[in-house]
């Protein structure tokens, strides 16, 4: 199964983050992925006002051309996140979709996690604009591999992506625009640590370079095997990265290092508040 991660600058400009997306998803095509996913917020990074500009319902022109893309080259589409607008909530939603190769929407995730910190001097409130999503969603490829789906932040909520190995998640997508500090820093040990624990598949896609505003995104975009061996990895500038996933290997992980069937979920015991 080969597969590829997608790398853009977004600016405010959706229809040139568009034409960006179209050029980079094709290019990955054209490499031989059958599988692809697009960073977090490809469609806009920017102020509000920009952000809730570009906002679309999900019948809107993105994810009307991720359908029609995904169709035409054949492949199961990630197309990252967009903000969407949903019918009778006044926040949007940080908003993922999985589109098969015959066009079809197989499933939608709504980010859980609210990006409410401080990181490297600057603010960052997401909750004040965006609302979490309340649902863990795995989907399937066409070919029926299971296919967990996260964004950004999530990354750091373990407990998200365990569930979506035990419900059945070979490969786990990770849209993202993790900050210039957060990239340097965290990033790659976050995904290892992800692929390993859950011993999946990760391909995540970053945002990279200076966004309006002045946020800044660190690239490095790259895909982790069940091992935790990086086999793939863009250190900057757009374009995308590829790599073959070999579910026969991932099959013996599973079984010589089986910790996902040695748990023992009824010793596990939620404290009733926590000291955070």
């Amino acid at each position: 199964m080969r597969v590829a991660a997608v790398q853009l600058n977004a600016t405010a400009d959706r229809a040139a983050n568009l034409a960006a997306a179209d050029r980079l998803t094709r290019a990955a095509a054209a490499d031989g992925a059958t599988l692809i996913v697009l960073p977090e917020k490809w469609t806009a990074m920017g102020a509000e006002a920009d952000l809730r500009a570009a906002a679309e319902p999900l019948d809107g022109p993105s994810i009307a051309w991720a359908r029609s893309l995904a169709g035409e080259l054949g492949v199961d589409l990630v197309a990252g996140s967009i903000l969407e607008q949903v019918a009778g909530q006044e926040k949007l939603a940080n908003t993922s979709v999985h589109v098969d190769p015959g066009g079809e929407l197989r499933a939608v995730y709504r980010k859980v996690h609210m990006f409410d910190v401080e990181v490297d001097g600057r603010s960052y409130r997401e909750s004040a604009l965006e609302q979490g999503g309340e649902e863990i969603v795995l989907s399937r490829t066409a070919d029926g591999v299971g296919l967990g789906l996260s964004i950004c932040y999530d990354l750091r909520f373990p407990e998200l992506y365990r569930i979506l190995a035990i419900r059945g998640a070979h490969v786990i997508a990770v849209p993202a625009a993790f900050t210039l500090a957060t990239t340097r820093d965290h990033w790659e040990t976050l995904l290892r640590a992800r692929a390993i624990e859950n011993q999946a598949f990760v391909i995540a896609a970053n945002q990279v370079g200076t966004h309006p505003g002045g946020q800044q995104s660190g690239g490095r975009s790259m895909i982790v095997d069940p091992w935790g061996v990086v086999l793939a990895e863009l250190a900057d500038g757009e374009g995308h990265v590829v790599a073959e996933l070999d579910l026969d290997r991932q099959r013996e992980i599973r079984s010589s290092l089986p910790s996902l069937a040695n748990r023992r979920p009824r010793a596990y015991r939620w404290p009733a508040q926590g000291a955070a």
